[in-house]
């Protein structure tokens, strides 16, 4: 089990983001680099921020698909689920279903206030203000699993970079800790521009 909370960091100017995650105490627990110019998603999870030890890998089902399944599987490539965009409902509140390796909804990883993305979007295009959105409006995320809210995000205030923290809230295995937190770093990846 991991020392929560987990703080990621994204790297600002990099061929393809990357992110750190460290737990409570500082300690580098992971390294993600997404592939760039590939056409489809293609995440990998390393221990190390050099690269050497891979822990998990995510790859998207289809090719620029609003209601793609990101594959989720260890770096021998065994399955432990997967996330998906549900589709149309997540236009107005962002919402990603975590999948098991049988393809069952076992949790959701959804916005708390859907209205901090309405903001952020009439926010977001007004000239020089637009810029600064990132200091004032920032999303927050729940995560459940079966059920129950066992981790919550928060994007930290910031105008040129991304950073979340993420607090433990509930109770789960070793297992599912990998499945959810592969879960929020690839909807972290896909929701890291917002506020």
């Amino acid at each position: 089990m991991l020392n929560y909370p987990l703080d990621l960091s994204f790297k600002i100017i990099s061929f393809g983001p990357q992110v750190r995650v460290a737990d409570a105490s500082g300690r580098l627990i992971a390294y993600v680099k997404q592939k760039a110019l590939k056409l489809r998603e293609d995440v990998r999870i390393y221990a190390d921020e050099g690269q050497q030890r891979q822990l998990y890998q995510i790859n998207a089902s289809r090719i620029l698909d609003f209601r793609a399944n990101y594959a989720i599987t260890t770096a021998a490539g065994e399955s432990i689920g997967a996330v998906r965009r549900p589709g149309m409902r997540s236009i107005w509140k962002t919402n990603y279903l975590i999948l098991d390796t049988a393809g069952a909804e076992i949790g959701l990883i959804h916005e708390e206030n859907p209205w901090i993305k309405v903001v952020d979007g009439l926010v977001g295009e007004l000239p020089v203000i637009g810029m600064f959105t990132g200091m004032f409006l920032n999303p927050a995320f729940l995560v459940d699993l079966r059920g129950q809210t066992v981790l919550y995000l928060k994007k930290q205030p910031a105008v040129f970079e991304s950073k979340f923290t993420i607090e433990k809230r509930g109770d789960f295995s070793d297992r599912d800790e990998a499945l959810l937190l592969s879960s929020v770093i690839m909807t972290m990846l896909m929701e890291r521009d917002r506020g």
